[in-house]
C-alpha cells in the first residue's frame, strides 16, 4: 500500500513546477516557461521517499534532459514501494506564454505497471463525472451521449455544456453539438483540465470529447479515476509509424476502446493538480511582496475517494 503522505509530496511537486513557471506569464516564451516547470518538479521529486519510474514524461531520453520516460525519480530505498509516475509539469505551455486561463502543473501516481505507457500521439477521448459514468459511449454519436449526460444529470440537453479543443479536426464534433442544442466550449490548449473539470459539478462542464495527445489522457484518466468519473480513449495513430508503436504496445487493434481500468489499473491511484494560471477548477499563482506567492492545488486518491483543495503561502528565497 502507499503511504497516505504522498498526498502532500505530490502537492509540493506541482507547486514547485507551478511557481517556477508563473513567472513566464505572458512573456511569450513557453519553452522556457516549460524548462522551469521541468527543473521545478524534477528538484522536488528528488526529497520525495519513493521509488519511482517516469512512464509519462517530457520524451525519451534523448530527447529531454529531466523527466524522461524511464527516468527513477525519488530518493527511496529498497523498502520503498515501486511506482509509475505520469507528468506534464505545465500542461497548457501556450496558455503561460500568452498570459491565457487554464494553465496547470500535473502528476498522476499508481503502483507499477498500473499506468498505461502511452505512446506519443494522439488519442480519441469523451470524459465525465461521477453522475454520468456508465452512460457515455467512443462508438455512440455525440448527440446520443449528450442526451444520455443529460438524462444521468436530470438536466435539459440545452443546460448540458461539452468542452473540446478549438481544433479544425473537431468541426464535425462542433456541429452535432450545436445541432443537438447543448452549449459548447471551446478552449486552445490544456485538455487535461478540461477532462478534470467533468468531475466538478461548480464547473459546469459536463462532457469533454475530442483528440489530443494520449500522454494527456492518461493523466486525465487518472484523476476521473480518484473521483469516481468515467473517461474512455482509442488511440489514434496518424501513420504507419505510430500504427507499429500501438502493436508493439499489444494494441493490434487501433479501433479498440480503452477503458478507464484498461488505462489506470487497481484503486491506488493519486493525482495533484497546482494551477498556473485562473481556470474552471483551480486559481492560478499570484505573486505578492516580499518574495511571497500563493498557489491553489487539488490532491486525489482514487482508494478512498478523499479529494483535498489546498491554499498555500510561499516564502520564495
Amino acid at each position: 500500500m502507499l503511504d497516505i503522505d504522498l498526498a502532500l509530496g505530490l502537492i509540493r511537486v506541482t507547486e514547485a513546477a507551478a511557481l517556477k513557471s508563473a513567472i513566464y506569464l505572458g512573456r511569450g516564451d513557453k519553452n522556457a516557461a516549460d524548462g522551469a516547470a521541468v527543473d521545478g518538479m524534477r528538484r522536488m521529486f528528488d526529497l520525495l521517499p519513493v521509488r519511482g519510474t517516469v512512464v509519462i514524461g517530457e520524451g525519451e531520453m534523448d530527447e529531454a534532459p529531466m523527466l524522461y520516460i524511464g527516468e527513477k525519480l525519488g530518493c527511496g530505498d529498497d523498502t520503498s514501494i515501486e511506482l509509475d509516475i505520469a507528468v506534464d509539469p505545465l500542461d497548457g505551455t501556450n496558455l503561460i506564454a500568452k498570459g491565457l486561463p487554464g494553465a496547470l502543473s500535473v502528476v498522476a501516481v499508481a503502483e507499477k505497471g498500473n499506468l498505461l505507457h502511452a505512446p506519443d500521439m494522439y488519442m480519441e477521448k469523451i470524459a465525465v463525472g461521477p453522475k454520468a459514468k456508465g452512460v457515455v459511449s467512443l462508438d455512440a454519436p455525440l448527440s446520443e451521449n449528450i442526451k444520455n449526460v443529460a438524462k444521468a444529470l436530470n438536466k435539459d440537453i440545452d443546460e448540458v455544456t461539452v468542452i473540446m479543443l478549438d481544433r479544425e479536426r473537431h468541426n464535425h464534433l462542433m456541429d452535432e453539438v450545436r445541432k443537438v442544442g447543448a452549449r459548447m466550449k471551446l478552449i486552445t490548449d490544456g485538455d487535461i483540465a478540461a477532462a478534470i473539470a467533468t468531475g466538478f459539478e461548480d464547473t459546469g462542464v459536463d462532457i469533454m470529447v475530442g483528440i489530443g495527445g494520449a500522454p494527456e489522457g492518461v493523466i486525465a484518466a487518472a484523476a476521473l479515476k480518484c473521483l469516481g468519473g468515467d473517461f474512455q480513449a482509442r488511440l489514434y495513430p496518424t501513420n504507419d509509424a505510430e500504427k507499429e508503436r500501438c502493436i508493439k504496445m499489444g494494441i493490434e487493434d487501433v479501433s479498440k476502446i480503452l477503458y478507464i481500468d484498461d488505462i489506470v489499473k487497481g484503486d491506488e491511484v493519486y493525482f495533484a493538480a497546482t494551477g498556473v494560471t485562473n481556470g474552471d477548477l483551480l486559481k492560478g499563482v499570484v505573486f505578492y511582496q516580499n518574495d511571497t506567492a500563493k498557489t491553489q492545488s487539488v490532491v486525489m486518491r482514487a482508494k478512498t475517494g478523499t479529494v483535498r483543495f489546498i491554499n498555500t503561502i510561499h516564502k520564495i528565497f
